[in-house]
Parts: structure tokens; C-alpha cells; sequence
């Protein structure tokens, strides 16, 4: 598989353009900022876009999904349960970043647990992992052994359970059981700073790690 990664915005988000290296076919992971970037890097690539793949709907993972989708006419892949997200969008921008954006458009498909999403030869396997938002989900690529985790797994933390719509109880379920469940040597690329591996965090992570004191939130 081909793998570029972007950390675009004032949040500093990771976005990954992924492509078949035989039939040069790709999607995007959670485009945030920066379309002029995200689509020089994939054109440099080579690549034709397909999808749009989003792992949740806070604006710093979409405010570029909306140029993207434009620009390549590929469709919006989204998880049913974090349309409010999405739709609130512009709300916090203005918020947190006192700016105005317009409303990102509404997803051309929902994403569904167990669901393969395909481009050329390569296949992501699509699983829920509420917590950080509702409809949260990760994308596992068992061939490469690695899974775009989003916001839930980092490098020595978890995604943040104090938004509106989080359940830390949630997000501490959803990483046992579906990241710790994968092999040690599976890399985890997440939404914010640097890679881990899935050992590393079974082992250390003090969240979730062996010798996590917290069970629950």
C-alpha cells in the first residue's frame, strides 16, 4: 500500500492518503485543512481518489472534505451516528477558532461495523469505536498490519472524552476491544502526533496499558 501522511490545521491532524500501488486507485483518511496540500500530495502520488473516509466528524478531521470531494469527485464515507458532529461543524469553528466556514456536505455514504471499504487490490476492514464521538470508527488493514485509529489510540494516550457527545466509558471499551484485540506488531496511525504500535500500548499505555490503574471513566 502507498501511505503519505499530512498533519494539517491550527490542531495539527493527521490526514493519510492511501493507494494501490498496482492500480493506483485511493482513498483520503479524515481530510482537515489544507485541500491544496492534500490533493498536490495525492496528485504527486499519482493516485485517482475514490473515497473520502472519515474516522469521525470533528472539524479538524472535514473542514477540507468539502474542496477534496470537489476537486475529485469522490464519495464521503461517514458513520451515520456522528451526522450531528458534522452538522455542528461550523458552530465550533466559531468557537474555537472564531472563523467561519461553511457547512460540510452531507456524507454520500454511511459507514457500517464490518464493512470492507476497497480501492484496487487493498481493503480496509471499517469497526465502530465509539467514545471520542458516537460514531467514531477505525479502519484496520490486516495486509499491512496497521489501522488508522483516529482519535481514539495515541502514543501514549487516548482520544479526549470531555466533548460534547464523548462517553469515556466508551472510548476505554472500544480500544480493548477493538484495538488490543489486534496483534502487537500492528502500527497504529493516529489522529494526532506521532505512530505507535498496538505492543507498545498494550504494554505501557497508561490509560489502557497492562498496568493502567484506570479501569473505567
Amino acid at each position: 500500500m502507498l501511505i503519505t501522511g499530512l498533519t494539517v490545521g491550527l490542531l495539527q491532524e493527521n490526514c493519510y492518503i492511501l493507494g494501490c500501488e498496482e492500480t493506483l486507485r485511493g482513498v483520503i483518511v479524515d481530510p482537515g485543512d489544507s485541500a491544496r496540500a492534500i490533493l498536490k500530495e495525492a496528485d504527486e502520488m499519482g493516485l485517482s481518489i475514490e473515497k473520502i473516509i472519515n474516522t469521525h466528524a470533528h472539524f479538524d478531521h472535514v473542514l477540507a472534505v468539502n474542496a477534496v470531494r470537489e476537486a475529485t469527485g469522490a464519495e464521503f464515507h461517514l458513520h451515520e451516528d456522528d451526522l450531528p458532529i458534522l452538522r455542528s461543524a461550523p458552530d465550533r469553528v466559531r468557537e474555537w477558532l472564531g472563523a467561519r466556514v461553511e457547512p460540510i456536505v452531507e456524507p454520500d455514504c454511511f459507514l457500517e461495523h464490518g464493512q470492507k471499504i476497497e480501492f484496487g487490490d487493498e481493503s480496509l476492514e471499517v469497526r465502530l469505536a465509539p467514545g471520542h464521538s458516537p460514531g467514531h470508527v477505525i479502519f484496520v488493514d490486516h495486509c499491512n498490519r496497521q489501522v488508522f485509529a483516529g482519535d481514539t489510540l495515541f502514543r501514549g494516550s487516548i482520544g479526549r472524552y470531555d466533548l460534547p457527545l464523548a462517553d469515556g466509558a466508551a472510548l476505554l471499551r472500544s480500544i480493548r476491544e477493538q484495538l488490543l484485540t489486534l496483534p502487537d506488531e500492528y502500527v497504529v496511525y493516529p489522529g494526532h502526533g506521532e505512530a505507535t504500535t498496538i505492543g507498545v500500548e498494550r504494554e505501557s499505555n497508561p490509560f489502557v496499558g497492562r498496568t493502567a490503574t484506570l479501569s473505567s471513566l
